[in-house]
């Protein structure tokens, strides 16, 4: 399915709702609900969201899928996807949480790539 015809399609209002409920649900399984499908999703937008979605969770766990995960968050092979995520990043109020994850992930036993992505948002978010 082509990109711009996802937005045209009534069914990406609803993976949006679900995503936006999902976002707001305090059960930790929905962390993994967004993980499984949204994160592994073929579609760019879907990922986008997912990714913003677990971004504005605010927590360790969330946080963790978007920063230390290959292919996924600010690792992601869409710069769109990437970027996206690294702004949702930069415009959270509290960073604390966050600048956590990304100091585990850059002193963690982690891909060097992923290492170095952490490296690089913890500077921009040390500056914001």
């Amino acid at each position: 399915m082509e990109a711009t015809m996802i937005r045209t399609n009534k069914n990406f209002n609803r993976v949006s709702d679900i995503i936006d409920s999902l976002t707001i649900n305090p059960s930790p399984d929905a962390v993994g609900v967004l993980e499984e499908i949204g994160t592994n999703s073929s579609i760019d937008e879907v990922r986008e969201l997912t990714s913003k979605a677990l971004v504005k969770r605010n927590e360790f766990d969330s946080l963790s899928v978007v920063i230390t995960n290959r292919g996924k968050g600010i690792n992601d092979l869409s710069t769109v996807v990437a970027m996206s995520t690294i702004n949702e990043l930069l415009s959270l109020e509290d960073k604390e949480v966050a600048m956590s994850v990304l100091e585990n992930t850059i002193s963690g036993d982690f891909d060097e790539e992923v290492k170095e992505n952490a490296r690089s948002v913890k500077a921009l978010m040390a500056l914001s």
